[in-house]
């Protein structure tokens, strides 16, 4: 039998994120990092596969491209439905890529209709009246304005998606959504028959998913950030279950490395420092020189790991970014943070570093791929939307490993998820 959820995830974060809120329903999840070539897929014991791309930035068409590799790998599997999913704070530009991925999904699966909402009320994403609000105010007044690489200016999510599609996008409101599930497929079929192809769905509480998630049952297609995710399961028989987010018990030294920009990625990297453990500032202008930063951030980690956890970090408050990104240009000093960073993770996981968070969904990429990570199975959640996970490392051992996105965790995430890790081991 094949797998019941197919998901593909515009960046590695958001795949973690999603696969959490399944695994959390009852869900048993592999996540894949990239897609597997052609022919070379593995059977995978789980309930749903997410495969994680990196393509959330990336020029459109290759975004299209690489989604419909993943389509036809998840198809291959066996999915009974599939799931795009990307950021809750609907991270994109009028060039797309959330339009042009879901309308080429669309076309390949031959329907003419689906439904978005980056909704996650856990973590302060609601979607009222189709705007989008970051906890209580609207995303074009959160810190997303600032966005370095998708600044986010227009909070009207039919606006924004409509910029970026060539269908019709339409609404169903939040007094549909609470009459129920008839009442959001009659407006279904109501949008339909006005030519409507893609409908921004407001959600505004859990229930709001949950209702959602029964009325798309067997849709081709859903698209939406991990909020929705929590009301699928249950299409299928699924209920909350512990066991589907079992780990092995964790070895090994622990380590953060933390690239993301984010204001909540400031105040932990904040937090941590102010607790007085140990920490390196990686300054990209100093990489940009060609100084060894790398050796000597892991020549500090290695002295340290004994009494950890060790940060290395590169995130920044949004004025110095933007002075390093004066100097370097914003996708060069976006893709130099990336390597440096990626090759620390290396040194760390060298050093015998078993335990590992990583901020920022751009620097979990690149992290994943340079240790040559290409699964992961997800564990128990330490904050909505952030999961543990594990992953078999290329000589064999066991790397217990986080991907947060940067905009997630409470102010003590980094020390916070360590204990919950020993905690469940317990």
């Amino acid at each position: 039998m094949g797998i019941r959820l197919g998901c593909i995830a515009d960046d590695f974060t958001g795949a973690t994120d999603l696969a959490n809120n399944l695994v959390r329903a009852g869900l048993r999840v592999v996540q894949l990092i990239d897609t597997p070539p052609a022919g070379e897929e593995q059977p995978v014991d789980a309930d749903a596969v997410v495969i994680a791309l990196k393509s959330r930035t990336v020029p459109a068409a290759d975004a299209v491209e690489a989604s419909l590799r993943a389509l036809a790998c998840l198809r291959s599997m066996g999915a009974e439905q599939i799931y795009f999913k990307y950021c809750s704070t609907f991270d994109s530009t009028p060039a797309g890529n959330i339009g042009p991925v879901t309308e080429a999904l669309m076309d390949a699966l031959g329907t003419d209709f689906t439904v978005a909402t980056p909704a996650f009320p856990d973590n302060g994403r609601t979607v009222f009246k189709g705007h989008l609000f970051v906890g209580d105010v609207l995303l074009s007044d959160s810190g997303m304005r600032h966005h370095p690489l998708t600044p986010m200016t227009d909070s009207n999510l039919v606006s924004v998606l409509g910029a970026q599609s060539t269908r019709q996008v339409g609404l169903i409101d939040h007094t549909v959504v609470a009459d129920g599930v008839e009442a959001i497929r009659a407006r279904v079929d109501a949008l339909r028959a006005d030519g409507i192809g893609i409908a921004v769905v407001d959600s505004v509480s859990n229930d709001d998913l949950v209702r959602l998630g029964a009325a798309v049952q067997g849709f081709p297609l859903v698209t939406a950030g991990s909020g929705l995710a929590i009301g699928l399961p249950a299409n299928w028989g699924f209920k909350p279950s512990r066991a589907a987010a079992h780990l092995p018990p964790p070895t090994g030294h622990r380590a953060v490395v933390s690239g993301s920009v984010s204001e909540a990625t400031n105040r932990q990297v904040l937090e941590y420092l102010r607790t007085g453990r140990p920490a390196f500032g990686v300054d990209p202008l100093r990489v940009a020189a060609g100084e060894d930063v790398v050796e000597e951030a892991l020549a500090f980690a290695e002295s340290h790991l004994e009494d950890g956890p060790v940060l290395v970090y590169s995130t920044q408050p949004a004025d110095t970014v933007r002075t390093v990104q004066g100097r370097l240009g914003a996708a060069e000093a976006g893709e130099l943070v990336e390597r440096t960073l990626a090759r620390v993770a290396q040194g760390l996981v060298a050093r015998g570093v078993r335990r590992l968070v990583v901020a920022g969904g751009e620097t979990s990429g690149a992290v994943v791929q340079a240790l040559g990570v290409t699964g992961l199975r997800i564990g128990p959640q330490i904050d909505p939307g952030v999961p543990w996970c594990a992953a078999a490392l290329p000589g064999g051992d066991t790397l217990h490993i986080t991907l947060k996105s940067g905009n997630f965790g409470g102010p003590d995430f980094f020390t916070r998820s360590f204990a919950l890790l020993d905690e469940e081991a317990a």
